[in-house]
């Protein structure tokens, strides 16, 4: 079995990766670019091959598709959701997969460019001498997040399929886009096309990571309008707007920062500051792992807020304050924790050593929680997402698919 499985994942991987999908934050559209309509197509035409059922793809380039159980007993319906996009971080929207066999030390992504993943840099490389490993060329992501999750999924659907003999009962899977710029895929699922009792995201790094903690996750846009005037007849008439938004940056604590925080500390990060003579906008993100921290960061902006209204009667300042998604932990509770369960005795009998991370981050499971469908995440197997040195060991890779496996077995165990 676990040689068919890498074969299909890695057929699989330089598949998907050869498709050019980064999402736009700049775009006004979902999906935020038209490569991921091309992945979207390509995994509808790959669903329907398999013969799953209920397959659709929706008008924001939702995927959704149903494998029948094949077993008489009810037991519980299980999803698994993946995104369609990869991070644009500035680098080359195309993705050159490399396969090498890790003998040690450094490794060379592109002679040519001097472009290296370097051991002194990257010491958990060592962890990985003797197998093989796919990199990147040195001038993209490698596209790990999320494209070996998508590969795990659909080789373990193709497996199932292949399989009649092998028990399972309902299984759904989503993928959807946008994942990278706010989740805004996973908010543009129709819930009635993913109709689980719990799901999973695959979208975390190393062999083991379990994530069932994310941060409670908000925006606040605050508009300030001054008034503008020449300097020759300023006096008593200008309202600089840039030196509010910098008096109301001055509000937040340095201290209670990205920069300086970690584990579950939460922030306010004052993120853009945008201004002219006349108009400024300052864009907050609003993080925090405990949810009421959380509604007392917002409090706290609008308090700041009101003062900077008072010291400055003339402005017109406005703010705004958006929940983006929510801590998955919020959504668990003693009648689904299971779905939690299930990692760990996968993890067990994969022979698997947790590795349970409180993630300062989110997946779509942080948004699919909230609409009341416990999500939990388990890893990739890859390391450094969102970098050139991203890479994926391979025997980590047929694990992640393994524990999609090992839980659907565990689901329909009496």
């Amino acid at each position: 079995m676990e040689d068919t499985l890498r074969t299909q994942l890695i057929e699989r991987f330089k598949r998907y990766t050869s498709i050019e999908s980064q999402s736009s934050a700049a775009s006004t559209t979902v999906p935020s670019t038209p490569g991921q309509w091309n992945m979207a197509k390509e995994l509808v035409q790959e669903l329907t091959k398999l013969g799953l059922v209920n397959i659709e793809l929706s008008e924001f380039c939702v995927v959704t598709a149903k494998l029948p159980s094949n077993i008489a007993t009810p037991v519980a319906k299980v999803g698994f959701c993946a995104h369609l996009d990869t991070v644009n971080v500035n680098l080359n929207p195309h993705i050159n997969a490399q396969l090498i066999h890790y003998d040690g030390g450094d490794i060379c992504l592109d002679p040519q460019d001097d472009i290296y993943i370097r051991l002194s840099e990257h010491p958990e490389l060592d962890r990985y001498k003797g197998q093989d490993i796919f990199v990147s060329d040195g001038h993209s992501v490698l596209g790990a997040d999320n494209k070996a999750a998508i590969s795990s999924i659909m080789t373990a659907l193709e497996y199932f399929i292949s399989h009649p003999e092998v028990r399972h009962g309902d299984i759904y899977v989503a993928f959807v886009p946008d994942e990278e710029i706010g989740l805004v895929g996973s908010k543009h699922m129709d819930m009635a096309k993913f109709p689980v009792d719990f799901a999973y995201t695959l979208d975390s790094c190393e062999l083991g990571e379990v994530v069932y903690e994310t941060f409670n996750a908000g925006q606040g846009i605050i508009q300030i309008e001054g008034i503008s005037a020449h300097p020759m007849s300023a006096k008593g008439v200008l309202l600089n707007p840039t030196l509010v938004a910098v008096d109301i940056a001055n509000c937040f604590n340095r201290l209670e920062t990205p920069e300086n925080t970690d584990g579950t500390d939460g922030y306010i990060w004052v993120q853009e500051i945008h201004s002219n003579q006349s108009t400024a906008t300052v864009t907050l993100n609003i993080r925090d792992h405990h949810k009421d921290r959380y509604e007392a960061k917002k409090i706290y902006i609008t308090d700041a807020v009101e003062w900077m209204r008072k010291k400055y009667p003339r402005a017109t300042i406005t703010c705004t304050i958006t929940d983006i998604y929510g801590n998955i932990n919020d959504a668990i509770t003693e009648d689904n924790k299971y779905c939690i369960d299930y990692i760990y005795q996968a993890m067990k009998e994969l022979d698997i050593t947790p590795k349970t991370i409180a993630m300062r981050g989110g997946t779509d499971g942080s948004f699919i929680s909230t609409q009341g469908i416990p999500t939990p995440n388990f890893f990739t197997g890859a390391h450094n997402f969102h970098s050139y040195a991203e890479f994926l060991p391979i025997d980590s890779f047929v694990k992640s698919c393994q524990m999609i496996l090992q839980i659907n077995d565990l689901i329909c165990r009496p």
